[in-house]
């Protein structure tokens, strides 16, 4: 995928008027409530926009497992119904849930699966999750906003967003030092050096914690991209966050908002720390090749199978892009862990 910054595109009038509306007497907006307002907005948000986001076809900005056609999702159901059966609980008692599946269908459309049911929630919906389910996210968590910080004058500074005197584009902000409340969650300032940039996905963390604490029970099963916290405050010194438009990958976060997908790396620490705190039993991050080639097995051996010899068909293709550490491999992580019934 690409990666240079598109031109630039001049900021509409409807985004700087919504922009000026939420702002604060300084004009400036936090990080996470500019990202919010990009991607979530009712009106302008670029999730809510009725259009093509996901796919290879022109037009759309970024492609995900689910457009390398079925087979994904026919192995995301043979891995949930082994790792529910393993821990002896019966798939067919259980409803598939899944959590931010794209208007034109879920991961399991057209794929036979054992559940009970099958239920997409997409954004805006209400997130009520009770009784056995198996509660299943593509690349949510790494959508949600992100505080950013800078390392400056030894201390860890916040960076927001403001409009340009002639309102016509976006521009960073510093937002002044860290708020103590924030600061301790951040890695020691005098380990980082002077310029570094953390992308804090506290959000994802806090939407991790919020589905876990509902009254379901079953298996968490969440695929997207991360780093732990340690490889977030030393390894990636100008942070994770990207933009993308029509599938050119770029770091102008505040072109086009609105137009453009913004994402950065969850910490998976944070996710695995929440997941554990609602009552979820040893949650588990490993690669996606992993999880598939440990829990999916013969779901994989069923699909060469069924090629024959046919070195170069589409399904083989789409197996190598999901299981090939150079692609979606390792590239990607799944976190999965089991949920007990209350009281169990």
């Amino acid at each position: 995928m690409a990666s240079s910054n598109p031109p630039p595109a001049p900021l509409s009038a409807a985004f700087a008027a919504a922009f000026r509306r939420i702002a604060p007497a300084s004009g400036l907006l936090r990080f996470d409530a500019f990202m919010a307002l990009a991607l979530y907005d009712p009106a302008l948000g670029y999730y809510r926009r009725n259009r093509r986001r996901v796919g290879r076809a022109r037009g759309a900005d970024f492609y995900t497992a689910t457009s390398l056609g079925p087979l994904f999702g026919e192995l995301v159901a043979a891995a949930a119904a082994g790792l529910l059966t393993g821990a002896g609980h019966a798939p067919a008692a259980h409803t598939f849930v899944e959590i931010g599946a794209e208007p034109d269908g879920g991961v399991l459309a057209g794929v036979p699966h054992p559940f009970a049911a099958v239920r997409h929630l997409r954004v805006g919906d209400d997130p009520t999750l009770a009784g056995p389910c198996v509660v299943f996210s593509n690349e949510l968590f790494d959508a949600q906003p992100i505080r950013r910080f800078v390392r400056r004058a030894a201390a860890w500074h916040e960076l927001g967003v403001g409009l340009a005197p002639a309102g016509d584009a976006l521009v960073e902000a510093d937002l002044g030092p860290a708020p103590t409340e924030v600061s301790t969650a951040l890695p020691p300032p005098n380990e980082t050096p002077e310029g570094y940039r953390f992308d804090a996905p506290l959000a994802a963390a806090e939407l991790a914690a919020s589905i876990a604490r509902l009254p379901w029970h079953g298996l968490f099963l969440a695929f997207d991209y991360g780093k732990s916290f340690a490889e977030l405050g030393h390894a990636v010194p100008a942070g994770t966050a990207r933009a993308y438009f029509q599938h050119t990958q770029h770091n102008d976060l505040l072109a086009r908002p609105g137009e453009q997908d913004l994402t950065a790396h969850i910490c998976w620490d944070w996710l695995v720390e929440a997941l554990a705190a609602a009552g979820c039993a040893r949650p588990v991050v490993v690669s996606q090749e992993s999880f598939f080639v440990h829990h999916a097995a013969e779901a994989l051996d069923a699909a060469l199978a069924a090629e024959g010899g046919r070195a170069n068909s589409p399904r083989k293709r789409a197996l190598m892009h999901l299981l090939h550490p150079a692609q979606m491999g390792q590239k990607f992580q799944v976190l999965h862990a089991l949920k007990p019934a209350a009281g169990a």
